[in-house]
């Protein structure tokens, strides 16, 4: 009977997260505190090809000491875009060491129009790039930026370390 009753409790978790919507989707590896100029952040870890792809979309608003640190596999030159973002965001890229390569405010785009293909949609948008290679980027609510005039070649404490062995 145990067995069962806990076969049920997971089916009924996964039903939960496959009805909630985008503001419910859980990270890939849970949250990480960042420290950035003595104020403290509880961010997302997205360190899937599947979460970074997905992002802070849909999302109708970005907690205040919140946001995601999205972790690759390897150091590249990185781009973002602001497709289906509802808010704006504030971003911050990282080399390997957790050293800023390129910070930028990214504005929420206008929504894809219905007589817009997907490819005409994308083909609008501006993207954001990482100027040098990355390997980690951190999205903040907008505002953030100017109140904590992070400039490039400022370094961010990360345990960049086991958030590397994290990323797939």
């Amino acid at each position: 009977m145990a067995a069962w009753q806990a076969m049920m409790a997971i089916a009924a978790g996964l039903l939960t997260a496959l009805a909630g919507g985008c503001n419910d989707v859980p990270s890939s590896s849970g949250l990480e505190t960042v420290v950035i100029r003595a104020e403290t952040f509880r961010l997302e870890v997205v360190a899937d090809e599947e979460s970074r792809r997905t992002g802070l979309m849909h999302r109708d608003s970005i907690a205040e000491h919140g946001g995601m640190l999205f972790v690759y596999p390897s150091c590249r030159i990185q781009s973002y875009w602001m497709g289906y973002c509802l808010v704006d965001i504030d971003i911050i890229f990282l080399d390997a060491v957790g050293r800023v390569t390129a910070t930028h405010r990214m504005k929420a785009e206008e929504p894809k129009r219905q007589s817009e293909s997907e490819s005409q949609y994308r083909a609008r948008l501006r993207s954001y790039w990482s100027n040098y290679p990355s390997q980690f980027a951190i999205e903040l609510k907008s505002g953030w930026l100017d109140r904590l005039d992070v400039q490039v070649d400022d370094k961010i404490t990360l345990d960049v370390e086991r958030l590397k062995a994290m990323a797939r």
